[in-house]
């Protein structure tokens, strides 16, 4: 839980709880007041009418921001033969097998994305509880279980963002830095917002995303306008 200290108490006041901001406004703001010394995450969430217990409601999936999300990422790759060989010409962090499995078994976490070719799940399979609530699991609707090894690395790389919804059918991720430029920070909101709209589930009925906001690490949060939004990815 965030520490509700004297500084976010001001912050906070300078937010109206009851006003739903345009995507504009609540960028500015949340880069105006911020009071951290570090450069904090620009964050997300969307609170939407989904059942993630019906297999075809459990949104999940990444997106490749426009502009990044502001982080080295180190990549780890299972991959063998020539395959092997792409990761390391991509330009992956470590390579390897069964090598790979004994270090994190050993409780070794030194790299931030996990991607795997299909036939080094078998291989993996004994990590899964490992790296499964850390988010670090190859999936392939993360595209990080794939036959197309470099694209997969240039992408965790470049900045993709993943996000899956929770128990509380609440979706959450982060779509830059805060020190980003409001033009570059809007753009990468935008490519996360459109891929959660059409990952819509066709047996959703009614509206299918009940609210969004946006915040920094350590900042209140900003209600934006959903009508605003939908039109801004209709143009």
């Amino acid at each position: 839980m965030r520490k509700r200290g004297k500084k976010y108490q001001k912050a906070r006041e300078q937010v109206d709880r009851n006003k739903k901001y345009s995507l504009d406004e609540a960028i500015s703001l949340m880069k105006k007041l911020k009071f951290t010394k570090f450069d904090e995450t620009a964050d997300v969430s969307f609170r939407l009418n989904v059942d993630p217990k019906n297999a075809d409601q459990n949104i999940r999936g990444s997106v490749l921001l426009p502009h990044g999300l502001g982080k080295q990422f180190k990549v780890l790759v299972f991959a063998k033969g020539e395959k092997e060989k792409e990761a390391q010409s991509a330009g992956a962090d470590y390579v390897g097998g069964e090598d790979l499995v004994k270090k994190i078994q050993e409780g070794w976490f030194d790299f931030d994305k996990v991607i795997a070719t299909p036939d080094m799940m078998a291989v993996i399979k004994n990590i899964g509880k490992l790296l499964g609530p850390k988010g670090l699991m190859p999936n392939p609707k993360l595209g990080t279980v794939t036959m197309d090894i470099q694209k997969a690395v240039k992408d965790a790389k470049a900045g993709k963002a993943d996000f899956k919804v929770d128990k509380q059918s609440i979706v959450s991720t982060s779509f830059g830095k805060v020190s980003f430029e409001e033009g570059k920070l809007k753009e990468n909101f935008l490519a996360v917002f459109e891929t959660i709209v059409k990952m819509r589930p066709p047996t959703v009925k009614g509206q299918y995303i009940k609210s969004v906001a946006i915040s920094s690490t350590m900042g209140p949060g900003f209600k934006l306008d959903l009508s605003l939004l939908m039109n801004a990815i209709a143009k």
